[in-house]
C-alpha cells in the first residue's frame, strides 16, 4: 500500500494541540465537574436496593451510608461515565476538527478519506480492543452488509468495496483484539490505535505524539481531593434520604 509524504512537522503539532485541548475541555474537565456535581447527587442513581447494599458489604463489611456511597460513586465515576463520554466525544471530534465526517450511510459512525490508499472510509467507531462482546459480532457485520448492499442497489457507492467500510479502534495494538473484532476483520478490516490515527492524519507517528501531549495535560489537572469531596457530598445525602433504613449504632 503506497504511504503519502508526511506533512510538515508544524500542521502535525498544531492538529495534536487541537485535540489535546478538546480533550482537556470537553472529557477531562467535564468528567471533574460532573463527578462533583452530577454523580456526587443521589438523585442521579437508580438504586437496586439489594446489590447496594450486598456491595456495602463487601466494601465496608456493614450496611452503611458510606458503603452505599462506595457502591454508588466510584463505579460511575472511575468506570461508566468517563468510559461512556470517550466514545461520544471521539466521534464528535474527529467531525468538529474536520479529520472526517458526520457518516451519510446508516450504521456507521463516521466517513473519511484515508491517507494510505486514497480511498473513501465507512467506519464504526470503537474505543479500545475488547469493547465488544461475542452477541455483538453478528449484528455490526450484517450491517455493514446491509449498507453496502444499500449503496449498491442505489448506485451512491460506485467501486465499493468490503475493505472501504471499516472498524476502527481508537486506541491498543493488533496484536491486543480480542477474538470477537478478529472475527469482524476477516471480512472488513479492524483498524488499530497507531494505524488508525495514520490513515485520518496522514502522520505515520500522530499516535504516539497524541499519547505523549495528553500525558502532559493530564499531569497539569488539578484533581486534588476530588473523588473524596464527591463521595463525602453523596455520603451526605444518603444519610439524609429515606429510602435507606440504616441500624442505628
Amino acid at each position: 500500500m503506497k504511504k503519502i509524504p508526511a506533512k510538515d512537522n508544524k500542521k502535525k503539532l498544531e492538529l495534536i494541540k487541537e485535540i489535546v485541548t478538546y480533550f482537556d475541555i470537553k472529557i477531562f474537565k467535564n468528567h471533574i465537574d460532573a463527578s462533583l456535581s452530577v454523580h456526587s447527587s443521589l438523585s442521579s442513581y437508580t438504586i437496586n436496593p439489594i446489590i447496594v447494599k450486598y456491595l456495602s458489604k463487601v466494601l465496608k463489611n456493614n450496611y452503611s451510608p458510606e458503603g452505599v456511597a462506595q457502591a454508588l460513586y466510584y463505579p460511575r465515576v472511575l468506570g461508566t461515565s468517563i468510559n461512556t463520554s470517550f466514545g461520544y466525544h471521539i466521534q464528535k471530534m474527529l467531525v468538529e476538527l474536520k479529520m472526517a465526517k458526520g457518516s451519510d450511510t446508516k450504521g456507521m459512525d463516521i466517513q473519511f478519506r484515508d491517507k494510505l490508499d486514497n480511498r473513501k472510509k465507512y467506519c464504526q467507531l470503537k474505543a479500545g480492543p475488547n469493547t465488544i462482546n461475542a452477541e455483538d459480532v453478528q449484528p455490526l457485520i450484517n450491517k455493514i452488509k446491509g449498507s453496502i448492499a444499500l449503496g449498491r442497489t442505489n448506485h451512491t457507492m460506485k467501486g465499493i468495496s468490503n475493505n472501504d467500510f471499516i472498524v476502527g479502534v481508537i486506541y491498543g495494538e493488533q496484536q491486543d483484539l480480542s477474538m470477537h473484532y478478529k472475527l469482524i476483520d476477516k471480512s472488513h478490516p479492524v483498524i488499530v490505535g497507531k494505524d488508525f490515527w495514520h490513515r485520518v492524519s496522514g502522520y505515520p507517528d500522530f499516535y504516539e505524539g497524541l499519547v505523549k501531549s495528553l500525558q502532559s495535560c493530564i499531569d497539569r489537572l488539578d484533581t486534588k481531593d476530588l473523588i473524596n469531596k464527591g463521595y463525602r457530598d453523596l455520603v451526605k445525602e444518603i444519610k439524609l434520604s429515606k429510602q435507606f433504613k440504616f441500624k442505628k449504632k
